[in-house]
């Protein structure tokens, strides 16, 4: 898999590119059906952000591609890795996690504008996550990024996607501003999607996302990756993922089974 040198220099400059046609309809199969089995036996980090008569309409988990064989093998069977080295121009890749978000019809609730990498244990720059979707997505229920904004060298505050603040002593964080409500200030992007896309981004690009107004289940299968300058940190409060098995000390690569190497 090659992907363009005007994909990548986008990547780079703005920190989010939506790639056509990347992912072979095999794949998608794969994934939809580990994305069943997840929602019908999910993790102990199973949250459900929105319910109306009994039926849950904002379901995510995370931390299963070593449990769902679906996820497993597409992490390294495909050329997902090799994609993700591409984009982050890293010769070295490693998983971090998976993310998996399915919003149904009638799912009112936003995900709050936020930036990935506070809520992590990871350092670093060569990074990228790429955002799936199974279904086919208008733009008007895209989540929507920021271009260039993981270059203003600013970590923002992590929030809970109920509304909360997680509970942080780490004085480099800050509040993030109200984009919700002055969007015309920002340099603000999203698609339409098929089945076969993805946007790829940086985990310090701030992004949000509406709710699902559509007639159809917004299912997302994300799959993050770290690469060469990338670190372990220990973080002085909250992180999502826990990791709660991970051993590693603050600086430290991020190699270890749960973040293990994929060779390509």
């Amino acid at each position: 898999m090659i992907i363009d040198k005007n994909e990548i220099s986008q990547y780079l400059d703005d920190g989010v590119v939506v790639l056509r046609n990347v992912i072979t309809k095999y794949w998608i199969n794969e994934l939809s059906i580990g994305i069943e089995k997840n929602f019908k036996n999910p993790s102990k980090y199973k949250c459900i952000y929105e319910e109306k008569d009994s039926k849950e309409l904002f379901f995510d988990d995370y931390c299963n591609w070593q449990r769902i064989k679906e996820y497993k093998k597409f992490f390294f069977k495909s050329n997902i890795a090799k994609l993700a080295s591409q984009l982050m121009g890293s010769k070295k890749v490693n998983i971090f996690h998976e993310h998996v978000l399915i919003k149904e019809p009638g799912s009112f609730k936003k995900t709050p504008w936020h930036q990935d990498q506070p809520y992590y244990c990871v350092n670093g720059k060569d990074n990228c996550s790429l955002w799936i979707p199974l279904d086919s997505i208008k733009k008007e229920i895209c989540p929507e990024f920021i271009k260039g904004s993981h270059k203003w060298n600013k970590k923002f505050l992590p929030t809970k996607f109920f509304g909360d603040s997680y509970d942080h002593f780490d004085t480099e964080f800050e509040k993030i501003p109200d984009i919700e409500n002055n969007k015309k200030d920002y340099n603000i992007v999203s698609w339409s999607l098929d089945p076969g896309d993805l946007i790829a981004f940086n985990f310090a690009t701030v992004h949000g996302a509406p709710g699902n107004s559509g007639q159809n289940r917004r299912r997302a299968f994300s799959a993050r990756f770290t690469g060469d300058d990338a670190t372990f940190a220990k973080r002085k409060g909250e992180i999502s993922p826990p990791f709660p098995e991970v051993t590693l000390n603050h600086g430290d690569k991020m190699d270890c089974s749960t973040f293990p190497k994929i060779n390509f």
